[in-house]
C-alpha cells in the first residue's frame, strides 16, 4: 500500500475513533524532556487538525512549568516557520484552515511536538504529504545542531494498547 493510501486509510479510521477520550500525561512528556537534556526551555507544538493528537493542555501545563511555547505558521514558498505563542493569545485561520499565531516572532524550539498520521518499521514519520515538518526539521537542525530534538504524537492502532 502506498502513502496516500495508508495516509487516507488512517485519518478515516482517526475520525472514527476520535472519541477515544485519550490526553497526553504530561509527566511522560516531563520525562522525555528530563532524559533530551536540552536546557532551554522552548518547545514547538502544534494546534490540532483533522483529529489529531490534542497537544494544547499539554502546552498549557508546560506554560505554566515556564516553558516557552511556539506554534507553526505556514510562510511563502510551503515554509514554515514557529512563532512565540502563549495560550493567552489570538489565533488567527491559515489558508489550510489551520489556527496559527498572529504573532511574526519567530522563535527556534528546542523541542518539537510533531503530529503523525502513521510511521513504518524503522520510525519514519508518515504526515499528511506536504513536507512541511521534513523541510522545518532540516532547517532547525542545520541552525541548532544537537540542541534539538522531537518528540512524535499519534494514536494507537486500537484501545487496547493505550497507556
Amino acid at each position: 500500500m502506498n502513502k496516500s493510501k495508508i495516509r487516507k486509510k488512517l485519518i478515516k479510521a482517526r475520525k472514527l475513533n476520535k472519541d477515544y477520550g485519550l490526553t497526553i500525561k504530561l509527566n511522560f512528556i516531563l520525562k522525555i524532556l528530563k532524559k533530551s537534556k536540552i536546557k532551554k526551555k522552548i518547545i514547538g507544538g502544534y494546534y490540532p487538525y483533522n483529529y489529531e493528537v490534542d497537544a494544547i493542555k499539554v502546552l498549557e501545563k508546560l506554560e505554566q512549568l515556564n516553558f516557552l511555547i511556539s506554534l507553526p505558521k505556514i510562510k511563502k514558498n510551503h515554509q514554515m516557520d514557529f512563532m512565540r505563542w502563549s495560550t493567552k493569545d489570538p489565533l488567527s485561520i491559515n489558508e489550510y484552515g489551520i489556527p496559527e499565531p498572529t504573532s511574526n516572532k519567530i522563535i527556534y524550539p528546542n523541542i518539537l511536538l510533531v503530529p503523525i498520521v502513521a510511521f513504518d518499521k524503522s520510525l519514519n514519520r508518515i504526515g499528511y504529504g506536504g513536507g512541511f515538518y521534513d523541510r522545518y526539521i532540516k532547517k532547525v537542525k542545520k541552525k541548532k545542531k544537537n540542541y534539538f530534538d522531537r518528540i512524535g504524537l499519534f494514536f494507537p492502532r486500537d484501545k487496547k494498547n493505550i497507556n
